[in-house]
């Protein structure tokens, strides 16, 4: 059977910082991965030729990430049938938000799942979800995964607890 495999792509070489957890995040569950920058208004024919072309070259789900106008996921949404997550990255005046709205007001048809502004992390980890669906050994590593989440949140109590107590 095929590895999993996401193509990352950024609008931005600036975007790399943001879009480090999610390249983290899919390498700790072990999800092969290509990244580049690639620009919707700048090359779209790039844009498009990376959409079209994405099943052939064995990608399952696309990271799509992107500032300000952030049209870059919705274009690569238009050009293939894979799942496209979109990361509204911070930049210009308005935070964010003209990214996220970009990316969420989608035409029906062609949809976009959206993560948090910068929540890069997130994007890794809900293409994992997506991806245990076709490759079962994916669905441990994220109870694997949620399971170390609890144990630190169990660890905070704890210590909070003992802060509690020593007053």
């Amino acid at each position: 059977m095929a590895e999993p495999k996401v193509l990352v792509v950024m609008g931005s070489d600036s975007d790399y910082e943001i879009m480090k957890s999610c390249l983290k995040i899919l390498r700790k569950f072990e999800i092969g991965f290509e990244c580049m920058v690639c620009s919707a208004h700048r090359t779209p024919d790039e844009a498009a030729n990376l959409a079209k072309n994405a099943i052939e070259n064995g990608f399952d789900a696309i990271i799509a990430a992107a500032g300000k106008a952030a049209h870059l996921p919705g274009v690569i949404a238009a050009y293939t049938t894979l799942p496209v997550i979109g990361v509204p990255i911070v930049s210009g005046e308005l935070d964010g938000m003209d990214a996220l709205l970009s990316i969420v007001q989608m035409p029906p048809g062609i949809p976009v799942a959206s993560v948090a502004i910068n929540g890069a992390l997130n994007a890794g980890i809900l293409a994992c979800e997506i991806l245990s669906l076709k490759y079962d050994n994916l669905k441990k590593v994220l109870l694997e995964y949620k399971n170390e989440m609890k144990k630190k949140v169990e660890e905070k109590n704890n210590a909070l607890q003992q802060k509690i107590a020593d007053l």
